[in-house]
Parts: C-alpha cells; structure tokens; sequence
C-alpha cells in the first residue's frame, strides 16, 4: 500500500476513533455513579475544558496504537501527534465560543447538530495537522525536547485541572447555555443524570435524556407559574 494512502487512513481511523470514543466518555462520568477518579477521563461538568478531555484522552491512546503499525513509515511522529492533540482543542474551542458569540448576539438557539459538527472539525483539524507531519518530509531539526514538553503541558493539564480549575470561563461549568458560578467536580448532579435520576425519595428514577435541558426550562417555568 501506497505510504501515504496508509497514513491517510490511519488518521481517518483516528478522526472515527475519537469521535465514538469521545462521545461514550461525556457519559462515563455518570455511569460511573460520579466516582471521581473516572472524571479524569470523563466529563465532570458541561464546561468546554472538560469536553476537550474527552478528545485528548482517545487521541492519545490511539496515538501509542498507531506507533506500533506505522512507525517504520511515518516522520516526525511524536511531534504530529503532539501537535495533533494540541491542534484539536484549539480549534474546538475558538470555533465553539465564536458560535456561541453568534447565537446569543442574534438571539438565536445554538444548534446542537452545528457543536457537533464543531467537534468533527475540530478533531479533523488536528488529524490534518498529524498526517501532514507524518508524510512530510524528516524535519532537521531537533525538536524532540519541545514535543516532550507539549506531551508532559498537555497530561499534566488534562491530568489536573477537573480537580484543581482554574477560576475562568474555560473550566466554568455552562449548563444549558448559562454560566453556574461552579467549576470541576460539582456539588449536585441530579439535574445532568441522563440514564438514571434520584427522585425525592432517594430512589432511582429515569434521568432527563439528552434534553435535560428542555427539561430545565419546563421546570423554571413550572416554578414561575
């Protein structure tokens, strides 16, 4: 097979790969009935921080796979991979919070099928930016300390800030469109529970879904009747 074509198809397999994977682990949290080490892989709150966690945690993983198979072929491997894992949280975060800016300026509802989409191109961003190393060119420079110091930037941070974050909006929990004041691992996560919800009893009872926060504006309005 084609060296290209090899690479190519690797990192589309790495574009599939974290898209399911990253999708599973914005349930693990709760599935995990909120154990909190799991919230080192999985979403604790609805910040954009944690969400781009869901994606550097597939990637990686799949990074180490992929070295196995393609590291006789492939150049500058760990940096296009280090540089990919960077790439997709960026993307993800100035195309997010731009959408944002535009829905509440126009005083529109944000489409979750476009944060969907945001996220596929946010990770396709970064594969791009894998596979463009990967098949270039050996680059001549040393730049093996500067790709460990992106690899061990990027552990640490996703390695910590769910459990120590930083007091800005990138980490503040965004609950259905709206800033809670609340930041990491939360007080209360009876109004998250998708699969399983804890009625007024203490006992189990079915979660709100994925529209949990249609479910919250049923509520308020309920209140303010």
């Amino acid at each position: 097979m084609n060296r290209k074509l090899k690479l190519g198809l690797w990192d589309a397999g790495c574009v599939v790969w974290i898209a399911v994977a990253g999708s599973m682990l914005h349930f693990a949290f709760e599935l995990s009935d909120y154990w909190k080490p799991m919230a080192l892989l999985g979403a604790a709150n609805e910040s954009a921080w944690e969400h781009s966690k869901m994606y550097f945690w597939p990637g990686l993983t799949f990074a180490l796979v992929q070295y196995t198979y393609t590291r006789d072929i492939a150049n500058n491997f760990w940096l296009g991979k280090a540089l990919a894992l960077a790439t997709t949280p960026l993307v993800i975060f100035v195309s997010y919070f731009g959408y944002l800016e535009y829905s509440l300026t126009s005083d529109t509802t944000p489409s979750l099928p476009i944060m969907l989409g945001i996220m596929l191109f946010g990770i396709c961003a970064g594969q791009t930016v894998s596979f463009t190393l990967l098949s270039g060119a050996p680059l001549t420079a040393n730049t093996g300390r500067y790709t460990a110091a992106i690899y061990a930037s990027l552990i640490l941070m996703f390695s910590t800030f769910t459990y120590f974050p930083p007091k800005t909006f990138l980490f503040e929990n965004f609950f259905c469109y709206e800033y809670t004041g609340e930041y990491g691992i939360l007080d209360n996560y009876q109004p998250y529970r998708v699969f399983v919800g804890i009625d007024a009893m203490g006992n189990p009872a079915p979660g709100s879904g994925v529209n949990y926060c249609q479910a919250r504006a049923a509520q308020k309005a309920q209140l303010q009747n």
